[in-house]
């Protein structure tokens, strides 16, 4: 694949980003592309392994190295077409998908795996810029009538495949506009939402009908929708936030990450607020609690947004600079990583135990922490404040929002508290019911989302039809 001794050769280049000191004004995306050039050498890097590890470090199977060997020879069209096989939308994962398939690159034994993000996301793009991607029409119509819950990169993903198929798709979302948690949770900056926009209006083409504003068990009825329709697949996402049961949590000025990212993000796009209580981090001291992707956008969001302070903690220990990878490759490692917002001047600290929240006049003033032991409770005589003028909790989601519609439908959950089905069939405890995406296996990638929602579409379509040629 591509150059044979292109990796031997060409050292790895990645996308840059804009500075620090410009980006920080806005909410556009930053990241600098290659160049066609540039990506055709990173592309020319793929060294055709024996046993291609990539392959599995990807949830959705991309065939990477054979679209960059296209790329490499320039057949980026066809490239495009094989990119696609496999993902519907590229250039999601292209910005947002922080990339496995990288950790498991062979290159990656001597830290300079093969920059495939960067190729995907210039493959998508440039297929967008000429006009390869078009609407997929199914040849002729089963008369099927499917609904699917949920308009994040699952739901997205299952309708499409389902359309294509021939079957009449009605999308349920209970927001104004299609995307889920891509659209309302990830920031502008690190991806623009006319992405998304670009997407529906693909699908509405293809016969996905789009129904916004319908909370499917709060404003429309879960069961009358499942009597309505052949089949019914639930891609809802997981919502539920871990909260912080600490003394001070019912301080004003403590909130879930997911009330404070979805409101910058609709500023942006100019939709109209859901309340009229603002989360804004101006001219305020933040603290994020929580280490992972979701604290790392609202670092960037309260920075843009003008904080004085920001520091990001986590109880767990620092992770290591640098993995073994006699122990962990191919798979994903645990090391050290610091993402665009955390470099724009966050202050992180690790093994942080919160103890309790203080305020005055009934608005939170500080952060009351210590050092946590192995046990992840403070330790004596390590106590220390921070000044807290805005606490956000991005602790992760614990399962889906069960009150509503799953109750309603009476679906079997598993021990973790997410919908009850395997993926074999995707099938719940409800006939005619399937479920995919974070609903079912719990908070995750934009990447296994899109995995799952292909899959379910595949097995709604052979249960509806008795076979389907959708592929797995």
């Amino acid at each position: 694949m591509g150059k044979i001794t292109g990796f031997m050769e060409i050292d790895r280049q990645e996308r840059k980003y804009a500075p620090a000191a410009d980006r920080v004004r806005n909410y556009n995306e930053f990241m600098i592309p290659l160049g066609d050039g540039a990506t055709k050498n990173q592309a020319a890097r793929c060294m055709n392994c024996g046993i291609p590890y990539c392959h599995t470090g990807c949830p959705v199977n991309n065939q990477i190295p054979d679209w960059n060997d296209l790329v490499y020879n320039d057949a980026w069209e066809e490239a495009s077409r094989n990119l696609h096989s496999t993902n519907n939308f590229p250039e999601f994962t292209g910005r947002v998908c922080p990339a496995p398939c990288e950790s498991s690159c062979t290159l990656n034994i001597d830290d300079n795996p093969v920059a495939i993000k960067t190729i995907e996301c210039a493959i998508v793009d440039k297929a967008w810029e000429n006009g390869w991607i078009k609407p997929l029409l199914a040849p002729e119509k089963t008369g099927k009538k499917i609904a699917v819950v949920g308009s994040g990169p699952a739901g997205l993903a299952a309708a499409q495949q389902l359309a294509r198929a021939g079957h009449d798709v009605h999308l349920f979302e209970k927001n104004a506009k299609a995307g889920g948690l891509m659209r309302y949770g990830i920031p502008d900056f690190k991806m623009e939402k006319h992405l998304i926009d670009r997407r529906v209006s693909q699908m509405e083409t293809e016969g996905v009908t789009f129904h916004y504003g319908a909370h499917i068990g709060v404003t429309q009825d879960a069961k009358q929708l499942v009597d309505s329709f052949d089949a019914v697949l639930l891609t809802g996402g997981s919502e539920k936030p871990r909260d912080l049961p600490i003394p001070g949590r019912e301080l004003s000025g403590v909130h879930f990450a997911m009330d404070f990212l979805p409101q910058q993000n609709r500023r942006v796009s100019k939709e109209s607020p859901l309340d009229n209580r603002p989360i804004q981090a101006t001219g305020k001291h933040v603290v994020v609690v929580g280490g992972g992707d979701t604290g790392s956008d609202c670092i960037g969001t309260s920075i843009r947004q003008g904080a004085l302070s920001v520091t990001q903690i986590e109880i767990m220990p620092a992770p290591p600079e640098k993995e073994n990878k006699e122990l962990t490759w191919p798979n994903w490692p645990m090391k050290m990583r610091t993402s665009s917002s955390q470099a724009e001047g966050a202050i992180r600290d690790f093994a942080v135990a919160t103890i309790s929240l203080e305020g005055d006049g009934g608005e939170v003033k500080t952060l009351k922490c210590a050092r946590s032991g192995p046990d992840f409770k403070p330790v004596p005589g390590t106590e220390f404040d921070l000044k807290a003028d805005l606490v956000l909790l991005a602790m992760g989601f614990v399962h889906p929002v069960q009150d509503g519609m799953l109750k309603n439908l009476g679906l079997k959950l598993d021990q973790r508290g997410n919908v009850d089905a395997n993926v074999k069939d995707y099938k719940t405890t409800i006939d005619k019911v399937f479920s995919a995406g974070d609903m079912r296996r719990g908070q995750s990638l934009v990447v296994w989302a899109i995995r799952e929602g292909r899959q379910a579409a595949r097995a709604v379509d052979e249960y509806l039809m008795g076979e389907t040629t959708l592929p797995r």
